[in-house]
């Protein structure tokens, strides 16, 4: 297995990193800041691995016999219990900082200390060197196991989600990958729409996605998403968000405005901070204790209009995509889609606390053996 990190993007050695892939042949998964470090589109790609990771990725990492680990920390959202990460695994660690070097995990087996980029090339350069080849019948039979996980459990190889009457996040999502082609820059602010854009939209290119990762900054993903406009004048730029983050810094909608930088705020509404009242769900028998706060959000399409700004109340799943489309067609104004989604939907796949990779939560009926 191969496990990038956001070292890779950091260290712009993602051309490096996908042509070392490709040499390889052999499986890639990304950490939540290392998305976009490979195409997220290719098929060698198994999804994120870690709390919310792909099934199809956390097992792949938990079963692998040698893992390549190249910019990544191997931090508590992706080991879960350390004690039980991968424990059949002989580890390749690369990393600028020594620091980083078995501070979590104990059973590096070779470590390489340097810029990731040039270490990368060489590696490439010497594979182009050498006369030799992975084991094409065993890759075959590593890929065949990788192909039936993902064609029982993978989020984007079937429905793993019941759709009820209201808007789901992960069509939110998925419509907004089509209707962007999946090129735009997605930023996001911090909780279930975080993961659920990390999930659902596939991230071809390094800086594609902008969040704030494990600092859990709610309010990040508008004054992100104007820089990145601002640095890309023509392209689109979306933030995903919900109805608690996006009021953090919500008085930027006037510096867009001022600057002229025609965001698209996509707001997943379920009147709720949901990731606190999901794990108040799972965990405390759903006793919300300042999570839900429906009777007190604002009017978000006036709100927006208040700044000079379009505002759109999406309620209607089968309005979702004309109404994502209209949004994307305006151009040079900044769009406020507020998507009221069903409010008791949660974030699955879900590490089991304490666990290993493998252990996870799949839906409310559904975990692993």
């Amino acid at each position: 297995m191969i496990y990038a990190g956001g070292g890779v993007v950091l260290g712009d050695a993602s051309e490096e990193l996908t042509a070392l892939t490709k040499r390889l042949g052999y499986p890639i998964t990304n950490t939540l800041m290392g998305l976009g470090a490979f195409p997220g589109s290719d098929d060698q790609f198994i999804g994120m691995l870690g709390m919310h990771g792909f099934y199809e990725a956390n097992q792949a990492m938990h079963q692998a016999d040698v893992i390549f680990a190249v910019g990544a920390r191997f931090d508590d959202r992706v080991t879960n219990n350390p004690k039980k990460f991968c424990p059949n695994a002989r580890i390749v660690h690369i990393d600028i900082d020594p620091a980083s070097i078995q501070k979590t995990v104990r059973h590096i087996e070779v470590p390489l200390v340097g810029p990731v980029k040039p270490v990368l090339a060489d590696m490439v350069e010497m594979l182009n060197q050498m006369d030799v080849e992975p084991d094409q019948d065993a890759l075959k039979a590593w890929w065949d196991t990788i192909n039936g996980w993902r064609e029982k459990h993978g989020l984007w190889t079937g429905d793993r989600f019941i759709r009820r009457e209201k808007i789901m996040p992960q069509d939110v999502i998925r419509t907004l990958y089509e209707v962007t082609n999946g090129e735009a820059y997605i930023c996001s602010d911090v909780g279930q729409h975080q993961m659920f854009a990390a999930q659902y939209y596939k991230y071809d290119k390094p800086r594609q996605w902008i969040n704030s990762g494990g600092l859990g900054t709610m309010g990040f993903g508008l004054p992100a998403a104007m820089g990145v406009q601002l640095a890309h004048p023509d392209s689109a730029v979306a933030v995903v968000t919900g109805e608690g983050s996006i009021q953090m810094c919500i008085e930027e909608l006037s510096t867009c405005t001022q600057y002229n930088m025609p965001v698209k705020i996509i707001n997943l509404n379920n009147a709720a901070l949901g990731m606190v009242k999901q794990w108040q769900d799972m965990q405390y028998g759903g006793r919300y204790a300042a999570s839900t706060y429906a009777d007190s959000l604002p009017d978000f399409v006036k709100l927006a209009e208040a700044y000079g700004h379009v505002g759109m109340k999406v309620t209607d799943p089968a309005e979702l995509k004309s109404k994502m489309e209209e949004c994307f067609a305006m151009k040079d104004r900044v769009v406020f889609m507020d998507i009221y989604v069903d409010p008791d939907e949660h974030v699955y796949p879900m590490q089991i606390q304490t666990g290993s990779m493998k252990d996870m939560i799949l839906s409310k009926t559904e975990r692993t053996k």
